[in-house]
């Protein structure tokens, strides 16, 4: 094959392609067909002239031609930053914000058993008595006692580590189990809520609550929204199961697995921070009131997120679902 001929036979097709693939997405419905077949034309004009005249120049100057037609004929992917910014700015907090109705009453519900069980353990010596023994009531609420070294215990990073497994195990257990109708979320929150109110209410009767609070608040506000937002996105995944509305059961859980998924990538960067926290700030020795107010400014950061750009993508039509061409196709279904 004459390599010159050939060239000047083509040329004219190459650099159309060349012009089509610099405009990007600016073509009109003709241009678009036109670049789908140049790009064919050209993919077989490279094939062909490098099984009979490979020449470097020419093969070079296709593969950039067929190179830059595929991405624009396949369309290109978003880069890897900009899908993290847009998790952590639209889907994240839209699937929060959208779960709302569901953990915040899990929130409230489960704070008022706390309340309740502190009150009730701190104002009643039989009970006390029935939770343990004097010795060991003592042993867990004496200054520098076992509430507050299990703190101090271990070096800080390998405690943040381990408190952040933890929660982390915690968390998906709330959302990931809630599809067994929400009945393993309602026992996490439960166990969640009766331990924090025995310890506080024996460190109340011992006259150290307020020792008490200053060592949950630092790093417990963040902790616990992250554990009611996941037990809130169980319950309605449960309920999902119960009550799929007017699609089918499998889709309908389909979609709300997504948002699981979502939810627990999340998660786990909010309870990463709270880990820190818990590791490095509450056991510090800083004034109660600095660990605490670092503890609400966190907690008072996170909630303005959730409710400014939360609000904002949901209105956008943001549900945080994955884009529709990842998440696949749904067949029709009927009303």
């Amino acid at each position: 094959m004459d390599v010159d001929v050939f060239v000047a036979a083509h040329a004219a097709e190459w650099n159309r392609l060349g012009e089509l693939t610099r405009r990007g997405g600016k073509l009109t419905g003709p241009e678009a067909d036109e670049l789908v077949t140049l790009y064919q034309r050209t993919a077989t004009h490279l094939s062909i002239v490098r099984s009979v005249a490979p020449d470097p120049a020419l093969v070079g100057r296709l593969s950039g031609l067929v190179a830059r037609g595929r991405s624009a004929v396949s369309g290109a992917h978003n880069p890897a930053w900009r899908e993290v910014a847009l998790f952590f700015t639209r889907r994240f907090p839209a699937a929060v914000y959208l779960s709302r109705r569901w953990w915040i009453p899990a929130a409230l519900a489960s704070i008022a058993v706390m309340v309740v069980i502190a009150v009730w353990v701190a104002g009643d010596p039989h009970v006390r008595a029935a939770i343990a023994t004097p010795e060991e009531l003592n042993a867990l609420t004496k200054p520098g006692g076992e509430a507050e070294s299990y703190y101090s215990t271990s070096p800080a990073t390998s405690f943040a580590a381990q408190v952040w497994t933890n929660n982390a195990w915690v968390t998906a257990t709330c959302l990931f189990l809630g599809i067994a109708l929400g009945l393993p979320v309602i026992g996490a929150l439960w166990l969640n809520s009766l331990n924090a109110g025995v310890i506080i209410g024996a460190m109340s009767a011992a006259g150290r609550g307020d020792v008490m609070i200053g060592l949950l608040l630092p790093h417990g506000l963040l902790e616990l929204t992250a554990v009611f937002v996941a037990a809130g996105t169980g319950l309605r995944l449960g309920w999902t199961v119960v009550d799929p509305g007017r699609r089918s059961r499998t889709a309908a859980l389909a979609e709300q697995g997504r948002s699981v998924v979502i939810m627990a990538m999340g998660l786990a960067c909010v309870l990463f921070v709270s880990g820190v926290i818990e590791a490095f700030v509450t056991p510090s020795g800083w004034p109660t009131w600095v660990r605490v107010g670092i503890g609400v400014l966190v907690e008072v950061a996170f909630l303005t997120y959730v409710f400014t750009l939360g609000r904002r993508a949901a209105r956008d039509g943001e549900v945080g679902d994955l884009d529709a061409r990842d998440a696949g196709d749904a067949l029709p279904e009927s009303a």
